[in-house]
């Protein structure tokens, strides 16, 4: 499609502001999307800073290579987070002063109904967030079992009703194969018996699905002890979450890293002996009323700090 989709990024001031502490270190948005909070941190570098911009999206990464045209400061990964140790040691640049990541599905993603994102217009059943490899969600649903099925709308959408869900899909298919997303939209709606006031029948599966074809809680799950591999000391964790499943992680990564090593309870051990690797810095930030107001995926943002101490 030609038609441009925009992305108003969240929490855009507070996250870049949590995240430089030196303007002429080298920095890592591993969620660069349209490059919202990319710019901005650019403007907050000195020209001797350097910015490392990572994601799954060939159209992202198409946007990416337009602003470093612009500016020479700028790098590039195509790939996941999931392997921010092999982009980082790909750019000599030295040790990280700050990550960046702006979790889950960007509004260009969801509002171009050729990505199959949303049940709100009809589209190809893709979901990918990289097009460009990869198994497609109406390939997936058109070859797993009801139980996988069932599985993932349990696991990665908390949908109570994924039994009756993923029996209606397995129905469905044997007539013909489901590969439109309205059509997924209004099978799994007829399945759903307990409509939530203000929320599609199918919200909770939609992000299950999505999140299953893209890897995004292994991802993630891979990423935060790599932040803390290429981080300096000092060096900072800024990481914004949209739903339960994402900022859990976070949150007791921060923890478990804050508190230190794990010893036997039976075992004397002193505070020297501990050796945390972080301290959060602060409680964890919301959008501001405003911003709620203005942007809807701002209503479920949260955003969490962390900095390297050892």
């Amino acid at each position: 499609m030609t038609q441009e989709y925009k992305h108003q990024s969240v929490l855009l001031q507070e996250s870049v502001e949590a995240l430089i502490t030196d303007p002429s270190g080298f920095y890592v948005d591993g969620t660069f999307g349209r490059g919202g909070h990319a710019r901005l941190i650019l403007e907050r570098l000195s020209s001797a800073g350097s910015l490392l911009v990572m994601d799954k999206d060939p159209q992202a990464i198409a946007v990416a290579e337009e602003l470093r045209a612009q500016d020479a400061r700028v790098h590039i990964w195509h790939g996941s987070f999931g392997s921010l140790r092999e982009a980082v040691a790909t750019q000599a640049q030295g040790q990280v002063q700050g990550v960046l990541l702006d979790l889950g599905v960007s509004s260009p993603q969801l509002d171009d109904p050729q990505r199959g994102f949303s049940f709100s217009w009809d589209g190809p059943l893709d979901m990918r967030m990289d097009n460009s490899r990869g198994i497609t969600a109406a390939q997936w649903l058109q070859q797993a079992t009801e139980a996988e099925i069932a599985q993932v709308l349990y696991e990665y959408g908390e949908e109570k009703f994924g039994r009756r869900m993923a029996k209606a899909v397995i129905a469905a298919r044997t007539k013909q194969p489901i590969t439109r997303t309205l059509e997924l939209a209004e099978i799994i709606k007829e399945a759903n018996p307990a409509w939530e006031k203000h929320k599609h029948p199918a919200t909770r599966a939609f992000q299950a699905i999505r999140i299953f074809i893209n890897n995004e809680l292994q991802d993630l799950e891979a990423v935060l002890p790599a932040m803390l591999d290429v981080l300096a000391i000092g060096g900072r964790m800024v990481v914004i979450s949209f739903h339960s499943l994402e900022d859990r992680l976070v949150k007791r990564f921060i923890r478990d890293q804050e508190k230190g090593d794990d010893f036997p309870r039976d075992l004397p051990v002193t505070a020297d002996m501990l050796n945390p690797r972080v301290r959060s810095l602060g409680k964890p930030v919301q959008g501001a009323t405003q911003e709620k107001a203005e942007n809807i995926r701002a209503r479920s943002a949260v955003m969490r700090v962390a900095e390297k101490t050892a």
